[in-house]
């Protein structure tokens, strides 16, 4: 036994002797994860109303522009907000709904575009996982309807359709909706923005500059 490995075996013993857990891993894990306490809010204690309330002011602060609106009235509030962009060439996930593709712009679908096509858009438009109020944050599983994880990074602008039956109010709430873990997720709190050393806020650095949200009352 090389060194090295000595050290990172006596390092691993270290850390098993610490957690209370045996080096041949006799501990049962699952009983150990089962008991492990959960003082934590586990579940939110809104009205349903006051928890879209507070989705729609979460993302507002963050500077997401939010426009609600009825399923049957979904497709004329996608217009308005592709017409209001001022932008005509799109790209969408491949399993995004047909009729949301409205008439008048440039649609490239996501067959396995290209990068630089991608990156040549002016926007996207994807659906979404969920919604969670606490932070105001959309979280998408990149489902066919949600795009790969590229689509939601490279254009500048972002139109995200979240469905008010997708918006829980806490983070665990959010994960009992997760039948299993997912393979890729992307949780998104506000349009892309950081700040450098002297807190000059810079938008667009690791995503969309313009996150647009239709919060569909269905």
């Amino acid at each position: 036994m090389s060194s090295r490995t000595s050290s990172r075996q006596s390092i691993l013993e270290q850390i098993r002797t610490a957690t209370g857990a045996v080096a041949n891993h006799s501990v049962d894990t699952a009983e150990a994860y089962a008991a492990l306490p959960r003082d934590y809010v586990r579940k939110g204690s809104m009205t349903r109303e006051a928890c879209l309330e507070r989705m729609v002011e979460r993302l507002r602060e963050y500077d997401a522009e939010v426009a609600e609106t009825a399923p049957n009235q979904l497709l004329d509030t996608i217009s308005d907000q592709l017409k209001a962009s001022g932008m005509r060439v799109f790209v969408a996930p491949e399993g995004l709904p047909g009729e949301w593709l409205v008439p008048g712009f440039d649609w490239k679908v996501d067959h396995n575009l290209p990068i630089a096509e991608i990156e040549a858009a002016q926007g996207v438009v994807t659906s979404a996982f969920c919604g969670i109020a606490d932070s105001g944050t959309i979280a998408l599983h990149h489902s066919q309807a949600e795009g790969r994880r590229v689509l939601s990074l490279l254009p500048d602008w972002h139109l995200c359709i979240l469905k008010a039956s997708q918006v829980v109010e806490t983070l665990p709430e959010y994960f009992s909706r997760c039948a299993k873990p997912a393979a890729l997720a992307t949780y998104i709190s506000g349009p892309s923005a950081t700040a450098d050393i002297e807190m000059t806020r810079i938008k667009g650095v690791h995503g969309p500059r313009f996150l647009h949200v239709i919060l569909v009352r269905d």
